[in-house]
């Protein structure tokens, strides 16, 4: 076999590769239909996006062991938001996508007591040990959120808030991308900043 051909024969086999990473993290467009899933929530109850429909759902990557959601959490910043969003009639989903083995996984009944120790008041946890999910919306970091409205549009996407740092003092200079959102999807209005840059840990999927 010439050196021409193995040339060519290796740069297909790395296209290949790429294009199958490429596959692997989708990513969800702002204004289509957000992507559909069933899953298993850490109650060991089945859920499924589409049974929300009608509901502003707020999809919340999580790791309790990544300090950045540790001073979302820990300061009362998370939790607040969720008990805000429930009274408002918003969904708010937490999905957990650390692989068995990998830092922040957990079994269910673990999340739940985590939950509670954190005075957490997600709707549901969703259990994404496999990282389905969250390779079909592209999620990143923890935090990473994403916004679908009642119609089952993704409206927002990106990071909590404008300061990327583990620093919970920082949280009251910070603009909270998320409840600016979740105020324009309540009066009607388009959201201003729909699409934020993450920050945090990365995700830490199988493989």
């Amino acid at each position: 076999m010439s050196d021409t051909i193995k040339h060519l024969l290796k740069a297909a086999v790395a296209a290949g590769f790429l294009a199958a990473a490429t596959a692997a993290l989708a990513n969800a467009e702002l204004n289509k239909a957000a992507p559909a899933f069933d899953a298993l929530g850490a109650d060991g109850k089945p859920l499924k996006l589409d049974g929300y429909k009608g509901k502003t759902v707020v999809l919340e990557w999580t790791n309790h062991e990544c300090p950045f959601v540790a001073k979302h959490y820990d300061s009362g910043n998370i939790p607040n938001l969720q008990k805000d969003a429930a009274g408002k009639g918003v969904v708010w989903l937490q999905v957990l996508s650390s692989a068995p083995g990998k830092q922040g996984h957990v079994d269910g009944a673990t999340a739940q007591k985590l939950n509670g120790s954190r005075k957490a008041a997600p709707t549901a946890t969703v259990l994404d040990p496999d990282g389905k999910i969250g390779k079909l919306y592209g999620a990143q970091t923890t935090p990473h959120i994403f916004i679908v409205n009642a119609a089952g549009q993704l409206v927002y996407k990106g990071g909590i808030d404008s300061i990327p740092t583990a620093d919970k003092n920082d949280l009251p200079k910070a603009e909270n991308y998320v409840s600016a959102a979740l105020a324009a999807i309540s009066a009607g209005k388009p959201v201003e900043k729909a699409n934020t840059r993450p920050y945090g840990c990365s995700i830490k999927y199988a493989g």
